[in-house]
């Protein structure tokens, strides 16, 4: 892990900040957002962010299984059909500017989640290493 910039001495408000509004985003369950968090820094390749959410995943229940077969969760029977509208909707949104965002994406994860926990869903993804 290269550390560039000590970003909490540099601006540690900001930091506090964006760590308190995770508290906001209430709508998500604890192990889902550990995935979800997971999954968006493996994609980014953050080392310390994907140490950071597996440990987190770990602590809220995660199993080892499913945290190891997450960079293949089309291929696997253990996440459910919400898990993975909601796996699917979080590669979309984080490499946006390749992809999009596509609608059908979308209509597959408005079928599972209520309007509220798709913005909580999407802030998350947004807010993820």
């Amino acid at each position: 892990m290269i550390e560039r910039l000590d970003y909490v001495s540099i601006n540690g408000l900001a930091i506090a900040n964006m760590a308190k509004a995770k508290n906001d985003m209430r709508s998500i369950d604890r192990k889902l957002r550990a995935v979800i968090e997971l999954r968006v820094s493996q994609i980014n390749g953050c080392a310390y962010c994907v140490d950071l959410h597996t440990m987190e995943a770990r602590g809220v229940g995660e199993t080892s299984q499913r945290l190891d077969c997450l960079t293949v969760w089309r291929e696997v029977s253990f996440f459910d059909a919400a898990e993975k509208a909601a796996l699917a909707w979080a590669e979309a949104i984080t490499l946006v500017a390749t992809n999009g965002a596509p609608e059908h994406l979308y209509t597959s994860l408005s079928d599972h989640f209520s309007e509220d926990q798709i913005v909580d869903l999407t802030l998350i993804i947004a807010q993820s290493g």
